[in-house]
Formats: structure tokens, sequence, C-alpha cells
């Protein structure tokens, strides 16, 4: 019997957002324009002015080849006793900057009186791979050493981000660098085979479809895409699995991303590690971001800080 590829439908309450943004389908690759994809992923001032009410300081981390590498480290006093939290933002590889999509995870700053430290990773195509995810193990390094002092440290990142993420908790297992204490992946960019049932059924939808991706991970892989590929680069091809710390997966049932969250969070499970998922029935890409008041975005937030919370309490 042959898969059916009708795409499920959007969450109500959220798909005229999607519709106006996205009118007759249009895909966030566009016209081809990066340019135009960089512009639509700018930090707005309205994101700038949420950060006014924290401590704020900025640092160039040294990476590879003598480049510096930008993190912001923001905190509400002069002492947060809380977690750290690493944060890598989205934009396909190829767009955002360390501010990008940073709104949620402001509220972990007061609510655990946590350090947030975001990281701004060059882009691809003029930096492709290994250049992005090593910036940010740089940064990750950085962390460890000069913020991280006996408090929990925490990974997240959404979309490129989390899988950017994920490629740290293995770049970390593999090289003995940073203790991880949970990995958050937010609809992550896993696999750059993008052959998924979910990645078909969202091809030529609009917003983030199968071709913006196929954008994404071209410009990260170069020739190399499709061949050999590194799994630090597209975890989903990662052949071990074991030792990863707690991880806590999500993404939305109606986009590109789906079936390739699923399969990490089950082979997660199959490498005995610790693993929460959740699909978000009608979550279209970055819904939570778009949409953040409406009432699936409110049930998302609630789930991570539920899972955040918890691995707080845990001693292991």
């Amino acid at each position: 019997m042959s898969t059916n590829l009708v795409p499920p439908p959007y969450d109500h309450e959220i798909a005229p957002v999607f519709q106006a943004r996205h009118p007759g389908g249009t895909s966030s690759a566009g016209t081809g324009s990066l340019a135009a994809l960089r512009q639509a992923a700018s930090t707005g001032p309205a994101v700038l002015e949420q950060l006014e009410r924290f401590h704020r300081r900025d640092e160039l981390v040294p990476a590879n080849a003598g480049a510096a590498v930008p993190v912001s480290v923001l905190h509400r006093g002069s002492a947060p006793a809380g977690p750290v939290i690493f944060h890598t933002h989205g934009g396909g590889m190829v767009a955002g900057d360390r501010w990008s999509g940073i709104t949620p995870f402001l509220k972990w700053v007061d609510e655990f009186d946590a350090t947030l430290v975001t990281v701004e990773y060059r882009l691809a195509p003029e930096h492709p791979d290994p250049t992005p995810r090593e910036d940010a193990y740089a940064a990750l390094e950085w962390v460890a050493r000069e913020t991280a002092r006996g408090q929990k440290l925490f990974i997240a990142g959404q979309s490129a981000g989390g899988g950017i993420t994920a490629g740290l908790a293995l770049m970390a297992r593999d090289r003995g660098g940073p203790r991880i204490d949970g990995q958050l992946l937010l609809s992550p960019m896993l696999d750059d085979r993008n052959s998924s049932v979910s990645a078909r059924q969202f091809e030529g939808t609009g917003g983030w479809d199968r071709a913006a991706n196929t954008l994404g991970w071209d410009s990260l892989l170069g020739r190399r895409a499709q061949g050999a590929v590194s799994a630090y680069a597209a975890p989903a091809r990662a052949a071990d699995l074991s030792g990863l710390p707690p991880t806590f997966l999500e993404c939305g049932t109606a986009e590109v991303f789906r079936d390739e969250t699923v399969a990490y969070a089950s082979r997660l499970w199959e490498s005995g590690n610790d693993t929460e998922l959740h699909l978000w029935a009608g979550g279209f890409h970055r819904y939570d971001q778009l949409v953040p008041e409406s009432a699936l975005s409110e049930a998302t937030f609630g789930a991570r800080t539920g899972w955040l919370r918890r691995r707080l309490r845990t001693d292991a």
C-alpha cells in the first residue's frame, strides 16, 4: 500500500497565521535569494528591548583559524544560582543571529534564575561545515570553563540550532568535552537526506518546506550533500547514540522535521538514553515563535519548562 503524502492539517487557531505569511504556498527558500531569507530572519527591535532588563555581557570567544565568535551572557542578578542554558539559534544554517528565537528562553532566566548564553556562529554557505558547529563547540567549551562553575549545564536549540545542539552533544561525548546535564532539541534539523515521509508531505506547501530544507543543507554541506557527511553535522547519520545526556525532543506534526525527530528519539531510546518526545498536533515549523499566545504554543512552553524543572530536581 502506498504512503499517503497528503499533509496533516494545521491547528485551526494558528493556520491563519501560516496562510497569511505564506500565501499560495510561498517557501522560505523564496526565489533563492539568500539575502531575502536573512532579512526575514533578522532580529527586530522588540526582541532587543526585552534584553534591557537583564544583566548582559558580550564576549568574543577564540575559534578555528583565528576567528572570534560573539557570545552574550544574560542573567538577572549579580550571582545567578540556577542552571546555565547554552542556546544555539535557528535559521536553516544560513540565517539568523544569536538573538533569533531567544524570547522563550528568556522566561527561564526569570523562572530558574538561570544564566542564558547565546552564540553567534558563522553561517553557511560562506562558512560551510564544520565551521558553524565548531564555532558553537568552542563557545560551549568557553561556557563550561568560564560560566558553568558548579551549575548544571543544558544545551538547547530550535531548527538548525536544534541540529547543531544534537551535534554538540555527540562532539562533547566523543572528545571528552564538557559535561552536559540535558539537551533540548526543538523541531531539530537532523537529517540532510531530506527524504522522510514528512519531508515529502511538505514539499511546495510553503514556509520551511522541503525546498527550503534543501537550500539549507546544500549551503552547509556543498558537494558533500547526500554523500559522506559527518554525524556531527547531520546527527541522524550517527552510528552510535549511546551515552548521551537526557534529551527533550519536540516537533509539530505539520512540518518537514517531524519524522526525523521521531526517528532520532526512537534511536535514543534504543541506545538506553533518558529521552522525552512531544509531538504537537497541527504545529507548523516555529509556530511557537510566530503565534506564542496560541493554546498550542502555551502547551508547548509548559512541556519544555516542566521537563527542565524535573531535570533540575534530579541529582544524577
